[in-house]
This record gives structure tokens, sequence and C-alpha cells, in this order.
């Protein structure tokens, strides 16, 4: 494969089914990962040289900053479909107005949410019962993420269409010289300048910021694939709801999930600042854990768009079969080297041995889950490539607001004896790890169910 080739658009609608699904995968999850070192060498430059309550901070603030980003996944989403359909069916004057309606509406989104939500910060910190001795670092950390707001939205926009038309690696190699900038700046704001979790905040708004451009710079040179000029950005009335009827599922998942994160780190914040810290260690670790699936699950969404935009719908399930078999071996093989040496990783985080072992306690009850949860983000991926974006958004509702949220109150409440009069604090990590094993359980039925076969945009 030659340079052109690997940085070049790839059509996912010829070829072996598995090959092509792990040759796209491979570049996404190394992305992936990098993006999550942004969250992570945040938390380990915090944590190391100011301490494990600005640790505390990062973590408390990190469920709030992702439900103020979930109006921009829904969107990525949503463009990541129809650019893959609209790809697979050659519609080229249809994936012009799609990708020239996003970019615009996430320009609007962007200032809306900037004006809007930086008046809610404080006084949601409060509502949450946020200790005091963190809520001054967790308000300066949101507040400057929220105004470089626009740097990650169209990131997250930019890369969902370079996906959508099957060139994964070209985000991956801006997301790789953002992290080193992320990196850099980090060290240098926060060790050298002595800025704290403000240092970590501003350091990950420039280093998105140019991973955005550099992604734009990339589809201006697409003109061979799709148009891009005044008219086209004027938001297109027929493809804005379409975007909005692909995408608003989707960022209703991820409202869902942040707003039942956001209702346990209330239930998290009354054990104390130790368990928040333990819990952003966790969350960390966890993170890397969660990229193949999330990785495979994107893969899939690509690989459905794309042949179902052409009508392969046989060939949707030998890839939905294959993709999801290897994705759950690729889980598997991660949660056994996590159970054995993440209490290595977790002192990367601190050097506080008493937090490591609370952390690594709490990440044993998780273990098996990421199994169940590579199943579920796969087969949730085909659903969504195929048109069928309700059916995980619902999915999502059920095992997080109806199964994962209530529980951990309950067996919060259920195990408060005098020697804890706050609870177990392992309730919080057994909601979680039921809420992904019944998901799993509910997404496999409902694949199996094919409604998702309707969806087509080309129907």
């Amino acid at each position: 494969m030659n340079l052109k080739q690997l940085f070049g658009p790839s059509d996912m609608t010829v070829g072996t089914p598995w090959k092509k699904i792990v040759l796209f995968t491979i570049p996404m999850l190394v992305g992936n990962i990098a993006q999550q070192l942004y969250s992570t060498v945040d938390s380990i430059v915090v944590g190391k040289y100011v301490g494990d309550n600005a640790l505390a901070a990062v973590g408390s603030a990190t469920p709030i900053y992702n439900l103020l980003l979930v109006l921009f996944m829904g969107i990525s989403v949503g463009i990541g479909i129809m650019v893959s359909q609209y790809h697979g069916a050659k519609k080229k004057d249809e994936l012009s107005k799609a990708i020239g309606s996003s970019i615009t509406l996430t320009a609007i989104a962007s200032v809306a949410l900037m004006v809007v939500a930086s008046f809610m910060i404080r006084p949601f910190l409060e509502f949450l019962n946020t200790p005091a001795s963190i809520i001054d670092w967790c308000d300066s950390y949101l507040f400057i993420l929220l105004m470089g707001i626009a740097g990650t939205a169209y990131y997250n926009i930019f890369s969902g269409i370079l996906r959508g038309l099957g060139d994964s690696v070209s985000a991956l190699v801006y997301l790789l010289v953002a992290t080193v900038i992320n990196i850099v700046l980090d060290i240098y704001f926060v060790a050298s300048l002595d800025m704290g979790v403000a240092g970590v905040a501003l350091a990950t708004v420039i280093a998105q910021s140019v991973s955005a451009v550099l992604c734009l710079l990339k589809l201006l040179k697409m003109k061979s694939m799709f148009v891009l000029t005044t008219k086209e950005l004027i938001p297109d009335r027929h493809e804005s709801m379409t975007l909005v009827r692909l995408g608003l599922p989707s960022g209703m998942t991820q409202a869902i999930m942040s707003m039942a994160m956001i209702m346990v780190q209330s239930l998290t914040n009354s054990f104390g600042e130790a368990l928040i810290a333990a819990n952003v260690i966790i969350m960390r670790v966890d993170g890397f854990a969660m990229m193949p699936n999330f990785s495979f699950g994107n893969a899939m969404t690509t690989f459905a768009g794309q042949n179902v935009g052409a009508g392969k719908y046989d060939r949707v399930e030998k890839g939905s079969k294959q993709g999801t078999m290897i994705a759950v071996g690729v889980s598997t093989a991660i949660t056994l080297v996590i159970l054995a040496f993440g209490h290595i990783l977790m002192y990367a985080f601190t050097d506080t041995a008493e937090l490591v072992e609370l952390s690594m306690r709490m990440m044993r009850i998780l273990a098996a889950g990421y199994i169940a949860v590579a199943l579920n983000q796969a087969l949730s991926g085909i659903m969504r490539g195929a048109g069928d974006a309700m059916t995980p958004m619902w999915i999502s509702l059920i095992s997080t607001v109806i199964i994962r949220v209530p529980m951990a109150y309950l067996l919060v409440a259920f195990t408060k004896s005098d020697v804890q009069p706050q609870g177990a604090p392992e309730s919080i990590f057994i909601s979680l790890l039921v809420s992904w094993c019944l998901g799993a359980l509910i997404t496999f039925l409902a694949y199996m169910k094919g409604n998702w076969k309707t969806k087509s945009l080309q129907k």
C-alpha cells in the first residue's frame, strides 16, 4: 500500500470485510488513544506537580465538560453517517451540501454554547456538592475549556467527515501532532509557569484547535470528492434535518451518559476527595481500555454506511460478524493486561499507595464489563451506520438512566453501616458493570431482530 492509498479515502464496499475493518480501525484506534492522552496527561501533570486535590478537580470537571460536548458529538456522528452513505452511493451534490451545512451549524452551536454555558458553570458545580477545596480549580478549568470549545468541536466534526470518506489516517496524524503540542504545553504551563489546572485547560484548547485546522486543510484538498464554496455553507434544509435526525439520537445518548455520570459524580463527591481522585485514575485507565471498543464501533459505522449506501446488505452482515468477533477478542486481551499491570499505570498519576490500591480494587470490579462493551459498540455501530440511530439511543437510556443510576444510589443506601456511614464505594462500580452487561444483551437482541435494515437514507 503506497502513501496515497494510506492517506486517501477507503472504499469499504470491496475486499475482505474483516481486513477492511481492521485496517480502518488501526489508525483510528491510535488516534483515539492519542486523544485519550489529552485528559490523561492533564491528570498526570496536575497530580504530580500540583497534588491529589488538583487531580480530583480535573476529574470532577470532566463529566460536565463531556455534557457540553454532546451536541458536537451528535453532529459528528450524524455527518459521518451521511458522508459514508453518500460516498458509498456516489452522490457528490448531497455530500457537498451535508458537509457545508455541518460546518455552519457547528459555528452557530459553538457561539451559543460559549455564551449560555459560561454563566452556568459555578452554580452547577455547587449543585453537585463539589468540595470547597477543589471548586475554584474546577471552575477555572471548565471556563477556559468552554472559551475554546470551537476548536474541539470542529476537530470532532472534521474527523467525522474524514472517517465517513474512509480516511481514518489523516485525522490520526493531525491528532498526534496536537497531542505532542498538548504534552509540551501542559508541562510548560504547569511546571514552569505554575498555572495549575488552568494551564492544562489552556494547553488542551490550543492543541485541539491546531488539530481542527489541520483537518480542515486536508478536507479542502479533496476537491474531487465534494465541493465547498459559500453556497454549500448556507445550511440546506433537507440535509440539516437529516443531520439532526441522525445526530440527535447519538447526541442524546452522549447526553444521557454524561448526565448519568454527573449524577453518579454527585454521589462520588459525597465520599470525599480520596474517592474522587481514585475515580479520576480509574476513568483514565478505563479510557484506554475502552478505546478499541469505540474504534471498532466507529469503523463498523463507516463500513455499514458505505455498504448500505451501495445496497450490499449481505456484506454488512458478514462484516458485522467478523468485526464483532475481532473487537471482543481485542477487548479480552486488553482487560487481562489491565488486571495484571493496572497498578503500574496508576502510579503514573499519584505516589500515594493507598490511592492506587483503592483504584485497583474498583478496577477489578469493572474488568469483565469491557468485553460486554465491545459487543455493544460493534453492533451499535452497524445499526447507526445503516441509519438506525434511535435504537442505540434507547438502549443507552435504559442501561444508564433506568438501570445504572438508580442501582448506584440503592446499593450505596443498602450498604450504609457504622463502619461505612456513607455506604460502600464499590456500589458505584458494581452498578456500572451491571449496566454494561445488560446493555450488551439488549443491543444483541435488537441487532438480531433486524429492524436496522430498513433505515437507509437511500430508500
